[in-house]
């Protein structure tokens, strides 16, 4: 199959799995925005449609996940595919497969890190044999916090610590980002998975109360430590590090919680909320320091670009790896992360201080 497919138009099809979904909405808009050509799937035909006929008239697949010769006819001619549609534990390896029957790149924006951790242990060997790429979790949670670890550590062989630290104005959960909490939950039970000493372990007993002081305008906050996230699962595939240390906003933490947590209210003309985010990355070797801070609007808007920018690179690859990547394996991290300007602006400190946990 002719990887570079194209429309009748000239553009480069893109099947968008999950496309009438809260971040689905973001990355067809954001293919429409770059010249290619998004192709509309997911189980609901009626919401399909109607999304279609808003961008003017769009190609119209309807697929589900509980059958795979549906998914191959919505990925027939693609170019690649774009999973938006969670809880990603449920839709993950069905549409993996697919990409891999059509021999197309897959990628996705999943933040469960089971789900994550599932793709590479169930289709590495698979993706790596027919030189396919498979690049999970290409999202705020996940890639991002990848590229900016990769980036950080430049030519540093090992580190002995990452610290990655989120700061959201609040959360603000869609429907799908609970529904695939639910689903992690009911994996974990109790227990939380982090990775130390060079693995991932589940814990049962509480984190303690932590305090990060991150980049003006934010200011030291009080945080959630070991709040896990996909790049937990990520950065160690490709990345020689023995500790990584996560941290989350007490208040995005109590607002992902509460019960009544309101949805994203859109604020501008591209649909974004007015929830911003500063993440900052601290890769720490021998007594020696090197940071990264990224700093955006909207977590699930920013999600957008990140996926079609890795489709874009993978489309133009003169050799296209195959295998289930991380971003930061598959792409030039900080030259990925120049291409986000504007949605995500990224400052690399090169060389800082040492510096104690909470920085």
């Amino acid at each position: 199959m002719d990887l570079l497919a194209s429309r009748a138009d000239g553009r480069t099809a893109v099947v968008v799995f999950g496309a009438y979904g809260h971040t689905g909405r973001f990355v067809v808009a954001e293919l429409l925005e770059r010249g290619l050509s998004p192709v509309l799937s997911g189980r609901d035909a009626g919401r399909l449609k109607e999304l279609a006929e808003a961008h003017g008239g769009l190609d119209v697949r309807p697929a589900s996940v509980d059958d795979p010769a549906s998914l191959d006819r919505a990925l027939a001619g693609a170019a690649a595919v774009i999973n938006t549609a969670g809880p990603f534990a449920s839709t993950a390896a069905p549409v993996v497969e697919a990409a891999l029957r059509a021999g197309i790149p897959y990628v996705d924006v999943a933040a469960e890190l089971e789900a994550v951790a599932d793709t590479f242990a169930q289709h590495a060997d698979r993706a790596r044999a027919a030189g396919t790429p498979v690049v999970p979790a290409m999202a705020f949670y996940g890639g991002l916090g990848d590229l900016l670890a990769s980036a950080a550590m430049g030519d540093w062989r090992t580190a002995d610590e990452v610290h990655i630290a989120y700061a959201l104005s609040g959360w603000h959960p869609t429907a799908g980002t609970k529904a695939s909490g639910r689903v992690s939950r009911q994996r974990r039970g109790d227990r939380r998975l982090v990775f130390a000493d060079g693995r991932m372990e589940a814990r049962t007993a509480p984190a303690g109360p932590a305090r990060w002081a991150f980049p003006d305008p934010v200011g030291e906050r009080a945080v959630v430590a070991e709040f896990t996230m996909a790049d937990s699962v990520t950065i160690p595939r490709h990345l020689r590090v023995r500790d990584i240390h996560t941290y989350m906003s007490a208040e995005a933490v109590a607002d992902l919680s509460a019960p009544d947590a309101p949805p994203p209210t859109p604020v501008d003309e591209r649909g974004r909320s007015a929830q911003t985010f500063l993440v900052e990355v601290a890769v720490r070797a021998g007594g020696r320091e090197r940071r990264a801070v990224a700093r955006g609007q909207d977590i699930y808007a920013v999600s957008a670009p990140l996926a079609v920018e890795a489709v874009q690179r993978l489309l133009a690859a003169p050799v296209r790896p195959g295998g289930v990547l991380a971003a930061g394996a598959a792409f030039d991290a900080a030259d990925f992360l120049r291409a986000l300007a504007p949605h995500i602006l990224v400052e690399l400190h090169p060389e800082a201080g040492a510096a104690g946990a909470g920085h």
